[in-house]
């Protein structure tokens, strides 16, 4: 059975550009990595368990804050490269990046040193405009930029048909 993932893709739309909200890992593996490197904040979760409320928490575990209300966009699971499956969700809502921090994960480093370091499982967020983030995440995450994509501009369509 492989693993299960849940997360929230959080986007806004600013002088007419449409731009996500990612985070970098935490930890010394991830700290001269950045190009493909970012991922949507996201945690694993146990069959039968609610992937939108594992979502919403992993959100708020990961960046300090409650995710925004907002409609949610349901995407169609996503298999990653080592096999993991990611539910994700759209919502599109703002977030002051001003006073985010991370749960933490502790980790022996330098390996074998015997020495237990704790280290934020996010060390960065940022608002990136689509093309850029298409960059920075992990490459089994981009995908989702697509799949947003159509969304909003399927909602851009709906809303000029609409005037």
């Amino acid at each position: 059975m492989p693993k299960l993932s849940a997360g929230l893709l959080l986007y806004r739309i600013v002088d007419d550009e449409l731009q996500v909200l990612i985070g970098h890992p935490g930890g010394p593996f991830w700290a001269r990595k950045d190009d493909g490197a970012w991922s949507i904040p996201k945690g694993e979760y146990a069959e039968g368990e609610d992937p939108w409320t594992v979502a919403c928490r992993e959100f708020e575990e990961e960046l300090g804050k409650p995710p925004p209300t907002g409609p949610r966009v349901d995407f169609a699971p996503v298999r990653q490269p080592s096999g993991k499956i990611i539910t994700a969700f759209a919502v599109r809502g703002d977030l002051d990046l001003e006073g985010t921090f991370s749960n933490t994960f502790s980790l022996e480093w330098p390996k074998g040193s015997g020495k237990v370091r704790e280290f934020p499982e996010i060390d960065r967020v940022a608002w990136f405009p689509v093309a850029e983030a298409r960059s920075k995440l992990l490459k089994g995450q981009r995908p989702l930029l697509d799949r947003l994509l159509t969304v909003v501009e399927d909602d851009a369509a709906d809303g000029s048909r609409s005037r």
